[in-house]
């Protein structure tokens, strides 16, 4: 490793506004051609030091030095024409358009022209071993195959700084692994990563310089060298209580929700292919699965957003026709993103305070109720929030989901569909969802959990049905739910 740093960032700290503090007096160096994993918990100040040094935040205090000279950037194209790029989990690329387009106009925003910017594309592709279909539209392409576009981009751009905040959020198994390969490839190159995550065993795997931050501090920067996940996990959050989720064996009741033979057509093409299955009250039932195998069409027929060509969805043996039905029914539901269901401009309290009289008749509420039902958010559900006027898109993702989860499970629903509940959050806001769904469980609720990570539902679940093609291609017992069978259904 080079002696010298590429990048160093000295006395970083960042407050808002409203005394919000996000960084204090940070430091942070990068080598040439290393891969040096940001880590720490959601609204730890990753993503916020690294939007310091792309540009698009301007520090409070502290000063930024690339190649031995201090800059001053007045925006992100400043920070790009110096090399550093950033590839956000939430890709920046208009899905109307084509890969090539995409690339041209990027390109063409460094002053390129078309046949210049061709040639930097081939270039990079050849030298990062990518392909990449360059005619295709982008809204047609797998998760992965865009955040292969955005590397190409951003290394066909000049970058010798890259970026990846919570690379892998959106990624299956096997594009997690592509991933690690382009990564090998760029540190190979002389590109140098920065690693932006609070999945311990991925920073073991990839890094070899790992810095944690706790609360915009900096806890401690060491090198991957035989580091444990456990230690690294201490260095995060602290010490952790134990996990909850496979505890004691629950005793399910009646059937809550029924679904019967359900075939859905989306756009003319059966997405859903005669799916049963049946919830009971007092257990967890997982659907594991690909993304992208009916998962989504399956939660939406049973919110009643999609009507089925045949078969039906009964809550308690009551048809569920509406989103109306299923809240009046006793259905909650976890939505697999968050932000459909928040609006980030408007104050936690109204955010809070819409999510749970969803489907009353109430639409009038006091000042007072709001606060109260924040206080109570809160105090259950740890919240760390400024106050209930905050807006709710300057909270940490894992905060903003506590808003989520909170405000859906203080409505007191019979049957919570959880979509992806823990996706992208830290390892501490992880172990309190799933420990609650696991409570909720025990307590008499039926809880169906969507999720395409494997080990969220072999921990929590009391039975697995797997999904692939649209059809429900296997149940196991939870007992008999392993990695392995899980997979081979998987694929069936």
């Amino acid at each position: 490793m080079a002696t010298t740093p590429l990048v160093s960032m000295r006395g970083i700290s960042k407050v808002y506004p409203d005394g919000v503090k996000a960084l204090e007096n940070v430091d942070f160096d990068l080598y040439p051609g290393e891969v040096h994993s940001l880590l720490g918990e959601n609204g730890a100040g990753k993503t916020t030091l690294m939007r310091i040094l792309y540009g698009e935040i301007r520090p409070s205090s502290g000063k930024i030095i690339v190649e031995d000279r201090e800059v001053k950037w007045s925006g992100p194209w400043d920070a790009i024409r110096a090399g550093i790029a950033m590839v956000y989990q939430h890709f920046r690329l208009v899905e109307t358009l084509t890969v090539e387009e995409n690339l041209l106009i990027y390109l063409s925003s460094l002053g390129l022209n078309r046949a210049e910017a061709r040639s930097r594309v081939e270039e990079a592709m050849e030298r990062l071993g990518l392909e990449v279909p360059l005619v295709a539209r982008v809204g047609d392409l797998p998760m992965g195959v865009r955040q292969r576009v955005e590397i190409l981009k951003a290394i066909s751009g000049g970058a010798k700084v890259l970026i990846l905040d919570e690379p892998t959020s959106n990624l299956t198994p096997l594009e997690v692994e592509a991933l690690f390969s382009v990564v090998e490839r760029l540190k190979s190159l002389g590109v140098s990563v920065v690693y932006i995550t609070h999945k311990l065993w991925e920073v073991t795997r990839i890094s070899d310089r790992i810095t944690v931050l706790r609360r915009g501090r900096v806890v401690a920067t060491l090198k991957n060298d035989g580091v444990s996940e456990e230690e690294l996990a201490r260095l995060m959050v602290g010490e952790l209580a134990e996990q909850g989720g496979r505890g004691a064996r629950r005793k399910p009741g009646k059937a809550a929700l029924t679904v019967r033979n359900l075939r859905v057509l989306v756009d003319g093409v059966e997405r859903l292919k005669g799916v049963s299955l049946t919830v009971r009250e007092g257990e967890i039932l997982g659907v594991a699965g690909v993304a992208g195998n009916g998962q989504e069409e399956l939660v939406a027929a049973i919110l009643g957003l999609l009507k089925p060509v045949e078969g039906e969805v009964l809550l308690w043996g009551k048809p569920v026709r509406s989103p109306r039905d299923f809240y009046k029914l006793g259905g909650g539901i976890i939505p697999g993103d968050r932000s459909q269901i928040l609006a980030a401009e408007m104050s936690v309290g109204e955010n809070a305070a819409f999510i749970f009289y969803t489907g009353s008749r109430k639409i009038a509420l006091t000042p007072g109720e709001v606060e109260a039902l924040y206080r109570e958010i809160k105090d259950r559900f740890h919240l760390v929030a400024p106050g209930p006027d905050a807006p709710v898109g300057r909270l940490s993702g894992g905060n903003q989901q506590k808003v989520v989860v909170g405000s859906e499970v203080l409505r007191g629903p019979k049957l919570l569909v959880a979509v992806n509940p823990t996706q992208g959050l830290d390892i501490a806001t992880t172990r309190f969802v799933r420990g609650l769904l696991s409570d909720l469980a025990s307590q008499g609720v039926a809880v169906l959990l969507v999720s395409a990570d494997l080990d969220e539902v072999l921990e929590l679940s009391d039975r697995v049905v797997v999904m692939s093609g649209g059809r429900i291609t296997g149940e196991l017992a939870r007992g008999d739910a392993t990695p392995e069978k899980v997979g081979v259904l998987m694929g069936a």
